[in-house]
C-alpha cells in the first residue's frame, strides 16, 4: 500500500501526511490555529506553511486566541515586519477578528463542538481509489463557510474549509490504498461536550 501521491517525495511533507493530515482534531484551540493556517495558505503551497509554522506559532502568541483577541494595530504593524510569516496584512488582521469570533463561539459551545457538530460528531469516511476525483469543496464545506462567516470569521472560503475539514480529521480524505485511511479511521471518537 502506497500513501497519498500528493504527499510526494519531500520528507516535511510526508512526516506531515503521516502524522497529522485526517487524524481527527478535538481541541479548540488546535482546530483554530489549523483553520487561521488554512487562511494564510490561501494562494500559496501547504508547504510554505508548513516550512513557515514554528515562525508562525512564535509571532502569533502559541496560536492562544485569547490572547490574540486583544491585539491591535500595533501588532499588526509588527507582525507585517516579521520575515517568518506570511506578511499580508488582510490575513494578519483576520486571524485577530477571528481569534475574537472563536471565543464567542467558544464560550457559547466550545468551538470543537461547534465544528464537530456539521458531521454528527464521527468523521465522514471517503473511499476513494485515487484523487481524481477528489473534491476540493463539497456542501457541508459551502455551508460551514456560510456559517463560520455569520460567525464572523474571515478567510474562510468553501474551498479553505475543505482543507480544514480534511486537514483535521472532519473528514478522512486518505486514498484507500493509503495505510493512513484505516489508522485515521480507527482514530475517530465522539468528542468531549
Amino acid at each position: 500500500m502506497a500513501r497519498c501521491d500528493w504527499a510526494g517525495p519531500d520528507p516535511i511533507y510526508i512526516d506531515y501526511h503521516d502524522t497529522e493530515w485526517g487524524v481527527p482534531e478535538y481541541d479548540s484551540r488546535a482546530l483554530w490555529e489549523k483553520l487561521v493556517l488554512d487562511g494564510f495558505q490561501a494562494g500559496l503551497s501547504w508547504i510554505t506553511i508548513l516550512k513557515k509554522r514554528d515562525n508562525f506559532r512564535a509571532a502569533f502568541a502559541g496560536f492562544d486566541p485569547d490572547i490574540i483577541a486583544g491585539w491591535g494595530e500595533d501588532d499588526v504593524r509588527r507582525l507585517l515586519a516579521d520575515p517568518g510569516i506570511i506578511r499580508h496584512r488582510g490575513k494578519i488582521e483576520a486571524t485577530i477578528t477571528n481569534a475574537r469570533a472563536w471565543q464567542r463561539i467558544e464560550a457559547a459551545q466550545g468551538f470543537a463542538s461547534y465544528l464537530w457538530a456539521y458531521v454528527d460528531g464521527a468523521p465522514l469516511q471517503t473511499t476513494l481509489p485515487d484523487r481524481s476525483a477528489m473534491p476540493t469543496q463539497s456542501a457541508l464545506s459551502v455551508q460551514m463557510s456560510k456559517d463560520l462567516k455569520k460567525a464572523g470569521f474571515k478567510f474562510c472560503g468553501p474551498t479553505i474549509v475543505y482543507a480544514f475539514m480534511e486537514a483535521t480529521g472532519l473528514i478522512n480524505n486518505h486514498v484507500t490504498s493509503c495505510p493512513r485511511h484505516a489508522a485515521c479511521a480507527a482514530l475517530a471518537r465522539s468528542p468531549a461536550v
